[in-house]
């Protein structure tokens, strides 16, 4: 499975930016799939996790009421459009996919990761 996030770029602290992620590959085998971020100098967070079926999703509290996750599995593909971004959303965001059957929060869990696209907000 490959996976290309795309869609970052810079705004302006209350602006909105979509992100997208595209899987390749053996797509059938994907379950989960998540949204994780990095901030400079800081270790890899979880942002929004969407179930196979986008019955289930989870969100790091910092995030709640602004991010919002969804998927198109037609397309194999997942969006993470934000709102009210904050000078504090600055990270690359990456996305990632795995085949199990629970839906987790766990960066370890995942099985496949994209490249990242970098977000960043200014003041």
């Amino acid at each position: 499975v490959q996976l290309q996030a795309y869609g970052g770029g810079l705004v302006q602290a209350g602006g909105s930016l979509r992100l997208s992620c595209a899987a390749s590959g053996r797509t059938f085998s994907i379950r989960g799939m998540s949204w994780f971020r990095q901030a400079p100098g800081k270790e890899r967070e979880f942002v929004a996790a969407i179930s196979w079926n986008g019955g289930s999703t989870y969100y790091a509290d910092s995030v709640k009421g602004r991010f919002t996750v969804s998927r198109d599995n037609a397309k194999n593909t997942v969006h993470l459009q934000m709102i009210s971004l904050k000078p504090e959303d600055t990270a690359v965001y990456y996305c990632a996919a795995d085949s199990g059957v629970v839906l987790t929060t766990l960066s370890r869990r995942y099985e496949y990761w994209g490249q990242g696209t970098q977000v960043t907000v200014s003041s």
